[in-house]
């Protein structure tokens, strides 16, 4: 072979080797680079799904305790409203119970004597009673007076115990002093005597269980 034609192969070898050389190397770094970028893509989006988690989990925390708040102080309204005047009723209860005891006191030849003026005076004293329990009344304050009820030692302060065998157990058969109530608060328990000797209260009614079915009664309806 001449070296003229030698020279003129050349460059065409020498261009496709170049070709063959350069392209391969390029390829695999072009792959290393998209791999590359799919595992960086993949612990991007890993890591905004954690935040996301973290962030509404604590969104939720939030919203739970501002809901707790809430009804925290709702009802700590409602027992200021409702509370706000105990202690003033409770003074105002041994008033009340002054009155009654001056009511209690006069005896029954004066009431029945007929004097006009010893008349008015026993019906202001108890005008005044009963506007003293109808205003604490309009302010959530309730008379208790049970008796005949059971006693309830939430309510009721037992003073002593009466032999009775007419009535159930446990039954109030006297009240010394009526007790009070402020919303679901006792103000003042009733002071009470107690019935003790009779037959135990009768237990509650088991619900009637249905019988057999009565396929005739229901052939005729």
């Amino acid at each position: 072979m001449s070296d003229q034609a030698k020279d003129e192969r050349a460059p065409e070898e020498i261009e496709a080797n170049q070709a063959s050389g350069a392209k391969a190397p390029g390829a695999k770094a072009s792959g290393e680079r998209a791999e590359g970028g799919v595992d960086g893509d993949y612990e991007a989006l890993v890591r905004l799904l954690k935040e996301n988690e973290e962030l509404k989990d604590r969104a939720l925390r939030v919203a739970a305790e501002m809901e707790n708040l809430r009804r925290r102080t709702a009802r700590d309204v409602h027992d200021a409203r409702t509370y706000a005047v105990a202690n003033f009723a409770r003074d105002m209860l041994s008033v009340s119970d002054n009155l009654r005891r001056a009511l209690d006191a006069i005896p029954a030849e004066a009431k029945a004597s007929g004097d006009a003026g010893f008349k008015a005076l026993i019906e202001g004293v108890d005008l005044t009673e009963r506007a003293m329990l109808s205003a604490l009344e309009r302010h959530g304050v309730k008379k208790l007076a049970p008796e005949g009820e059971k006693f309830d030692p939430n309510f009721h302060q037992a003073m002593f115990e009466v032999p009775n065998a007419d009535v159930p157990a446990g039954t109030v058969v006297q009240v010394v002093q009526p007790g009070y109530s402020i919303g679901e608060r006792v103000l003042r328990p009733a002071m009470v005597g107690v019935s003790k000797g009779g037959p135990k209260a009768a237990a509650a009614e088991a619900p009637v269980e249905p019988g057999p079915v009565n396929e005739q009664a229901e052939k005729d309806a």
